[in-house]
């Protein structure tokens, strides 16, 4: 499965997995976290995805076992740790912030997870995403900027019949196979895609 994001500190290596190397090298507290606030906002703001959301992105995914799903931007795991766990698939995340990369593969080991699921540090805007030629699912909670943004790399290596589930944005240009939406105070919204997309 290829990924490889470009070095963002120096000479350090190009994939992180499981655990970063910022505190490996002796980097004082007060720096990792102007680090770690630096590139936890630079794409969108670092909110997670309520598990009643989780539940309803995964279900309209209809993910099967031993797909592979990818999820961009994948904070502290959860999206990932629900479908290795009970839905039995292949799950990546990246994520550009080192500590939530540190925090979700700590989380995904201690579900005895680590085997079918693991998270790669990386900025989307700025690595090789051909890996997402193996992605059945790609799930996504980011701005609709972002989302634009990304669209013709969706477009580009998605293979036909991917589905993209996307958390309170819209990927404009696209129009959606289904919308659904939680029945709470605080509504969400969840939108369904399959490639290749139909355009609006």
């Amino acid at each position: 499965m290829r990924f490889q994001p470009r070095p963002k500190f120096g000479g350090a290596a190009t994939v992180v997995f499981l655990v970063t190397g910022i505190l490996a090298a002796g980097i004082p507290a007060s720096a990792q976290s102007a680090q770690n606030s630096r590139y936890a906002n630079k794409l969108a703001p670092s909110v997670f995805s309520p598990t009643r959301v989780v539940d309803l992105m995964l279900d309209l995914a209809n993910l099967k076992p031993n797909e592979t799903l990818f999820d961009l931007g994948s904070g502290d795991g959860r999206i990932l740790i629900a479908a290795a766990g009970r839905y039995k698939a292949k799950a990546v995340g990246i994520e550009i912030s080192p500590r939530l990369v540190a925090k979700a593969n700590a989380a995904i080991r201690k579900q005895g997870l680590d085997g079918r699921a693991h998270v790669m540090e990386g900025d989307l805007l700025d690595s090789d995403l051909s890996g997402l030629a193996n992605a059945d699912v790609v799930t996504i909670y980011l701005a609709t900027s972002l989302n634009e943004k990304l669209r013709p790399t969706l477009e580009k290596y998605l293979k036909p019949g991917a589905r993209v589930i996307s958390h309170d944005y819209a990927v404009r240009g696209w129009k959606p196979t289904r919308v659904e939406h939680t029945d709470d105070k605080h509504m969400h919204l969840v939108y369904l895609y399959e490639m290749p997309p139909v355009k609006n």
